[in-house]
């Protein structure tokens, strides 16, 4: 969205024909919504910018629920947007660390920022792109009394009456058409003037799940440092540094899991020490990305009284019918064969025609696979393929 579709958009008018559209499921409904609305004698620019909209409302459920109606968006700004129940939680560490104030460096949208408000902190909004912080403004104006927002780059706003700051630092395009997460010197704000800030300030860091953790600052015994990874759903979608006052004694490594309006989480003063690895039990257990990513699988196979699978495999193995919400957990039935051919006989045998693919450590492409499969029958599975020592293995299995 470009200054003018903005504009076109932001006035009665824009806004009364944006709600009665509602919202535009599909893209082939795109081009009758624009026939029909460029036939009713609207400007280009207002129904370029209503039709976009209405589409990013749609797709904006799963993160912001009966909200997203109500809200306005950008392509990459939606991309990058926390959960809403995401963003809540974060917002109560802030809260419960007794931050009044928070600066969100970067808010994008604004959806962290609606999370702070929403439970009652005020907070001062900074966006550097200025179509974007026009659309948080809109987002953020029913909590006007206590949030400001302002259009400024994040290394110019005078900090010293807020408690914490809050950062999602990426690479930002004008207009947020395109949100790309590349070299870190491209990142706005930049990642060492993050970190620099986090040094000196209560702060929390948005970063991608894959983020390299050799560039996690260590943190000190009076401005500790805590990384916190973060699966939804079965999906990693984060990893927060959270530093000072924010970070939790004690605590250096946590995974938190949240599974629908369910959430757990491990912690650890550091990473945990893998189990050995042992024969292959009746069951197998596959770690939430968080797990994985804060390296605490030592922890949890200990909870499950469970081995690794291999050296280098994020699988355990036990005997035992333990659960985890940390963990998916599967029976073993058998062993198959590898070999495509001989492994498509033997489920045409067994009636499988429903087959969930999972692996690791071994290079295989599950949707191709499936095609090459030529599935059958009414019965299902889930097929694991991984590797033990240097050997390939496929084991068809039953979730627990």
């Amino acid at each position: 969205m470009d200054l003018a579709e903005l504009t076109s958009l932001l006035t009665p008018d824009g806004l009364r024909l944006l709600d009665e559209l509602g919202t535009v499921a599909s893209t082939d409904d795109v081009a009758a919504v624009v026939s029909r609305l460029r036939a009713a004698g609207h400007a280009p620019e207002r129904v370029s910018a209503v039709v976009g909209q209405a589409r990013l409302r749609h797709r904006a459920e799963t993160k912001f629920g009966p909200f997203a109606s109500r809200m306005l968006f950008t392509r990459a700004g939606l991309e990058q947007a926390s959960r809403l129940a995401i963003a809540a939680r974060h917002a109560g560490r802030f809260r419960d660390a007794g931050v009044r104030r928070v600066a969100d460096l970067g808010c994008g949208i604004g959806g962290d920022s609606l999370g702070m408000a929403g439970i009652g902190l005020e907070v001062l909004a900074v966006e550097a792109d200025e179509v974007t912080a026009a659309i948080a403004a809109y987002n953020l104006a029913p909590f006007a009394d206590t949030v400001t927002v302002r259009h400024a780059q994040a290394q110019e706003v005078d900090l010293s009456e807020v408690d914490a700051a809050w950062l999602d630092p990426a690479r930002r395009t004008a207009g947020h058409e395109e949100t790309r997460r590349t070299s870190a010197a491209e990142w706005s704000p930049p990642l060492e003037w993050s970190f620099d800030l986090a040094a000196r300030l209560p702060t929390g860091i948005k970063l991608g799940p894959g983020f390299d953790r050799g560039r996690i600052p260590p943190g000190t015994d009076d401005h500790p440092v805590e990384a916190q990874w973060i699966t939804v759903d079965g999906a990693t979608i984060e990893l927060v540094v959270w530093t000072g006052a924010l970070a939790r004694a004690g605590v250096h490594r946590a995974a938190l899991v949240v599974n629908g309006d369910r959430a757990h989480e491990m912690t650890a003063p550091g990473d945990s020490i893998d189990e050995p690895v042992r024969a292959l039990g009746e069951f197998l257990h596959e770690p939430a990305g968080a797990v994985i990513r804060a390296r605490l699988i030592g922890d949890l196979a200990r909870d499950l009284d469970a081995g690794m699978v291999a050296d280098g495999i994020a699988y355990l193995t036990s005997d035992t019918a333990r659960t985890s919400p940390f963990a998916q957990t599967f029976r073993i039935r058998e062993s198959l064969p590898t070999d495509v051919s001989r492994l498509a006989r033997a489920l045409r045998e067994r009636g499988v025609g429903t087959l969930e693919i999972k692996k690791r450590g071994v290079d295989v492409d599950p949707a191709r696979l499936r095609t090459r499969l030529k599935l059958r029958g009414s019965a299902s599975a889930t097929l694991i393929l991984t590797r033990i020592g240097s050997t390939r293995v496929a084991l068809l299995a039953d979730r627990i």
